[in-house]
């Protein structure tokens, strides 16, 4: 009977000194996966970088309808007399270049003939995307991709103005031709009148046209038997697209030379005309 006794003392304390023992366990394990899993969510939040903004133009118009729809077509392919209405239409409908991502890269071309003269003209849109837009937004990406063109064109990319650290040094002035012999009467003699020379605009930057623009004017070189064709080549970045236009007048004579003002013209007045459609 007094053992009996003992057992029943002694087990009810054994019992609950290990529930005491399991209820500690218990909390410290709680404690601590509390305390690392809020460790964990400071840390992730911290470092997630947020991405940009896509850019503004998520898809691309249809190239040859959209140059297709602009009065200035007509004025830069001229149809020769001897074309019938329905081909006239084909010539301005244009042929679409063959594309495998047309959310990407689109293009169209057009050819016009004359007696006199043959045009070019062919027009790219480009959609730039950015695969990591937590470093690099769309638009920033685009125009890296400006900018490269821009130097491969040779032209200098447009810094701050005003600044003198800024200007480029001038250039020095050429040596002055020696001055030429009076005659009699007084006046100094001219050198004979030259014919007047075609302007030549050359290539450059272009200011308000989209977001960034740049102009390239090369004239072939001038051949005994060929006639010398100007491609006027215009580049310009509205946003994330970036608009190739390449415009070439190749004349049918030798020894004519198209001229550099009339072709830019046509040119930039179908750029102004694709950045406002673009901006619609």
């Amino acid at each position: 009977m007094q053992l009996k006794a003992v057992r029943r003392r002694v087990l009810p304390g054994i019992a609950m000194l290990t529930a005491l023992a399991a209820g500690a366990a218990g909390l410290t394990g709680c404690t601590g996966g509390s305390g690392g899993g809020g460790t964990s969510d400071s840390k992730a939040g911290g470092s997630a970088a947020v991405p940009a903004q896509p850019g503004k133009y998520r898809s691309l118009p249809a190239p040859c309808k959209a140059v297709a729809d602009s009065k200035k077509l007509k004025g830069m392919l001229p149809a020769g007399d001897s074309l019938t209405q329905e081909q006239r239409d084909q010539m301005y409908t244009g042929v679409a270049d063959a594309s495998y991502d047309g959310d990407r890269h689109v293009g169209c071309r057009w050819t016009g003939q004359s007696p006199e003269e043959t045009r070019l003209l062919s027009v790219r849109f480009e959609r730039v995307v950015s695969y990591d837009r937590t470093a690099t937004s769309d638009d920033d990406k685009a125009k890296q991709v400006y900018v490269r063109r821009l130097t491969d064109a040779k032209l200098p990319f447009p810094g701050p103005t005003g600044s003198p650290a800024a200007s480029p040094t001038p250039a020095a002035p050429a040596p002055a031709p020696p001055a030429s012999p009076t005659p009699a009467g007084g006046a100094p003699s001219s050198p004979a009148a030259s014919p007047s020379a075609p302007v030549e605009l050359g290539s450059r930057v272009l200011e308000g046209l989209g977001s960034d623009a740049f102009l390239e004017d090369k004239l072939s070189p001038a051949g005994a038997s060929a006639a010398q064709s100007r491609t006027v080549r215009i580049v310009f970045r509205t946003s994330n697209v970036i608009v190739t236009i390449e415009h070439s007048v190749q004349p049918a004579l030798p020894g004519t030379v198209p001229p550099s003002t009339e072709t830019q013209d046509r040119t930039r007045q179908l750029a102004q005309a694709l950045a406002e459609r673009f901006s619609e």
